[in-house]
């Protein structure tokens, strides 16, 4: 992993199942400023991976392991997992 600037974060995105698909890639990295939130990082995969755009509603996101709310605040080396519906009977 290269260097971060300073003021900046990197955090680890990985994603699953149609999310791997629509990325074309299952882990991408996403450099942020200091203080970023789940949001921003959304932001970010969106300019990055049009495909994205418009499917916010119905992702879910952890951070680290946990469910979180898009207000959740990040640190740098943090885990964000784009989590697809599960569906199940």
């Amino acid at each position: 992993m290269p260097p971060v600037e300073a003021n900046r974060m990197q955090v680890r995105v990985l994603a699953f199942a149609r999310l791997r698909e629509m990325l074309e890639t299952s882990e991408a990295r996403v450099e942020l400023p200091q203080g970023a939130r789940i949001a921003d990082v959304w932001e970010a995969l969106e300019r990055r991976f049009p495909a994205l755009r418009g499917q916010s509603s119905w992702i879910r996101i952890a951070c680290n392991g946990r469910l979180v709310d898009p207000n959740q605040s990040l640190l740098d080396g943090d885990e964000v997992a784009l989590l697809p519906p599960v569906g199940g009977g």
